[in-house]
């Protein structure tokens, strides 16, 4: 209230500001006029006649010429004079004071809110994305909404993530906990619920966090986050193979401009399997058939050119082998395929359980000898 009455106040002196000359009698007419400049002339005249400045007779020359000028002034003047009437600019004055804070009144009242409460500064505050300090009052807000609605899925379902986003593990897993509860099982929550479970633990794949990816993945075989995950899990308890033929069959089936493929391709690398092999399938070279032949056979060939200069350098990928020797099968270049499963046989000859699961893929593969 104290606030209004000072803007009040205020509004009222700068009107009264402005108005004040309204209100006031004519000023001297002659103050600043040519009349009075030509009255100081005349009298300069005099002062210096006086005083032995001047001839008399170029005294009386100029007095002469300022005289007409001078009654020349103040006959233009005259004509020129306002002839406002004082008490109706006095008036006008009063009707303005008064009527300006009536009429803002009267535009205020039905397009303003003057029966709207006082807010706290933090509710005031507008919320910028990216600060965390603005994220906290909006987990605050979300919070005390959630307390009155617990039921209310698509609330757990906004915190979630939010939480995660700041660090607030334990409390995000919760919210992803009851998100599942009110919202249905899917593999995405899922793998979020995993997720955060894992980013709890410092990252590591904990039982708890695979069981949600596990969960995942029977929901949605195909969900990238929790076969990369899996993968994740089989690299830290020490199965690295397991891993890379999870990540492989990830990327095997992923867009080509999917955003976490640098991620898997990556951790692909880090376990051996080589990131940049291109996971070949039948799938893949059954999806080429539809490409016309100049550009089906050169993203076939290039593919397998990769594939095969990589099983050259690292030769005890079984499972590398045997997608190239089924490449070379899809393909129809039977030889090829022969001569790729002579060369896995000798790659992995000092290794008799890799010779006993490369024998047995060829066989399926119809290559028995």
């Amino acid at each position: 209230m104290t606030l209004w009455f000072v803007f009040a106040l205020m509004t009222v002196a700068a009107i009264f500001a402005v108005l004040w000359p309204l209100g006031r009698g004519g000023r001297d007419q002659n103050q600043g006029s040519e009349v009075t400049v030509y009255k100081d002339q005349l009298a300069e005249i005099e002062h210096d006649l006086a005083a032995g400045l001047i001839a008399r007779p170029e005294a009386e020359a100029a007095r002469v010429e300022i005289s007409r000028r001078l009654l020349a002034a103040d006959s233009s003047e005259s004509a020129l004079a306002p002839t406002s009437n004082l008490k109706w600019r006095r008036g006008a004055a009063v009707l303005a004071l008064v009527g300006l804070p009536l009429v803002a009144a009267a535009i205020y009242v039905p397009l303003g809110s003057p029966a709207l409460h006082d807010f706290p500064l933090a509710q005031r505050e507008p919320a910028r994305p990216g600060m965390a300090q603005s994220l906290e009052n909006l987990v605050a807000q979300v919070q005390q909404h959630l307390e009155k609605n617990p039921t209310d899925g698509r609330g757990w379902n906004v915190l979630a993530p939010v939480l995660e986003r700041l660090g607030r593990f334990d409390e995000a897993v919760r919210a992803y906990r009851n998100s599942i509860t009110y919202n249905g099982e899917s593999a995405e929550r899922r793998s979020d619920l995993g997720e955060v479970i894992a980013a709890a633990a410092g990252g590591v794949v904990t039982a708890d966090a695979k069981a949600e990816f596990e969960r995942a993945h029977a929901l949605n075989a195909d969900d990238p986050k929790a076969n990369y995950f899996l993968g994740l899990a089989a690299e830290q308890d020490g199965r690295k193979d397991e891993a890379a033929n999870i990540w492989r069959a990830l990327l095997a089936k992923a867009p080509a401009d999917a955003p976490w493929r640098p991620l898997v391709q990556t951790s692909l690398a880090r376990v051996g399997g080589g990131g940049t092999m291109p996971a070949l399938s039948d799938e893949t070279i059954a999806a080429s058939k539809e490409m016309n032949d100049g550009d089906r056979n050169a993203m076939i060939r290039g593919m397998v050119e990769r594939l095969a200069t990589r099983l050259k350098q690292n030769g005890d990928d079984v499972d590398g082998w045997l997608r190239l020797v089924r490449a070379y099968l899809v393909m129809g270049d039977r030889d090829k395929a022969l001569g790729a499963s002579t060369d896995a046989r000798q790659a992995v000859a000092n290794n008799a359980e890799r010779l006993r699961q490369l024998n047995e893929g060829l066989k399926t593969l119809g290559l028995d000898g």
